[in-house]
Parts: C-alpha cells; structure tokens; sequence
C-alpha cells in the first residue's frame, strides 16, 4: 500500500486510459486512481460542479486526438481520460491499458438529460435516437478493444463502483498489476452521487 509520502506510481511506456459514455463513471474511476496513488494527465480547465463535486479530470488536447496526439507521449506512465467517440482515434502504436466504464444506458440518459436541465440545456436527440447511437459507439468499442493487439481492457460497471468500491478497486489494482492504496480508492466513491439508477441493478456479461 501507498503512504502519503510515496511517490506516484508510474507505468513506464504504457497509457492507463479511462474511457466509457458519458455520464459513466469516467470521471469517478480518475479520481479512484488519483487516490490510489496514479499519476494523471489532466489540466484542471473544467472545475468541479454539482454534477462531478470530486472533478472532470478533463485533458484538453485530447479533444483534439483525431488530428494530433502527439501530446499521447506525456501521458506515457500516467492515466488519462478519453471518451468514447475517441477511443477509436488512438494510434496502435501506444501500448494502452483501458478501463471502460459501463452503466445502464436509461441512466446514463437520465444523468445527462439532469445535467444539462441543471445549466438550462436539453438534449440534443430524442433519448430513443440517443439511445441507439450509444448502443453502437459500445458496439464499436468492444470491437475495437477486442482488436487491439498492443491493448488490454478491464470492464467495469458504475453500479459495481457505488455499491462495492473496495471490490472494483481491488479488480483494478490487480488488472494494473500495482499496488494501489486500494482502500484509498474506496473512500473516494459516494453511494449518494448515484442519483439516477434503475431498480434492476444492471451488470455487464
């Protein structure tokens, strides 16, 4: 386990990416790794709101991965969140280890559509349209992480993060392969920032 006074772990060449829709704990699963003593690629742009208290962990350049990722080259040893739509950018030339959040799609609707009521917005896209298109960015996702060669992927489930930290937490720190302050990374998680879950718990297969 980590002390206080450790330093970071690093991973040498390798990317720890954080990807998932939005809305899915991408953002929780930075602030676990940060706590459990991970370094993270991130610029501190996107304060935190009543949506994300703890932090977006937001790295601006990545919006920017489908014409440069030069900037892939600081985020080596480090943890950096991307999400989906852009997954599918990143150069085969990385080795990257990914961390794919998944949630209900009727709550990661419900979560965004709160979100944007909050700053006066709606969605775009009729939830059904919304819906589907999700369906095929996660679709597209699988077989992307499926086909990467210099790759590898741990699912994990946002439910699973709120109800049982010190579980996922362990999961991560074992598919890492590091010594994570994985008690660290379970006080982190709030059971009451999941705010809109279905009464079936969801759970990935």
């Amino acid at each position: 386990m980590l002390n206080s006074g450790d330093i970071p772990l690093s991973f040498g060449d390798s990317i720890i990416v954080v990807s998932g829709l939005p809305r899915s704990g991408t953002s929780l699963m930075m602030a676990m790794l940060q706590a459990g003593g991970v370094l993270l690629l991130t610029d501190g742009i996107r304060a935190p709101d009543a949506d994300n208290p703890n932090g977006y962990f937001e790295f601006e350049p990545v919006k920017l991965l489908r014409t440069d990722h030069t900037w892939l080259t600081e985020a080596r040893g480090k943890a950096v969140k991307i999400v989906l739509p852009l997954l599918f950018q990143l150069p085969k030339t990385f080795a990257i280890r990914v961390l794919f959040m998944e949630r209900n799609l009727a709550e990661v609707i419900a979560s965004q559509t709160a979100m944007l009521t909050r700053k006066g917005l709606q969605l775009q896209l009729p939830p059904e349209t919304l819906k589907a298109a999700f369906e095929r960015q996660l679709m597209q996702a699988q077989a992307f992480l499926v086909a990467g060669s210099e790759s590898k992927s741990l699912r994990i489930n946002f439910g699973e993060v709120l109800t049982n930290p010190a579980d996922v937490a362990a999961a991560v720190a074992s598919f890492l392969q590091a010594k994570l302050d994985v008690a660290a990374m379970a006080a982190i998680v709030n059971p009451a920032l999941y705010r809109q879950r279905t009464p079936v718990p969801f759970r990935t297969r």
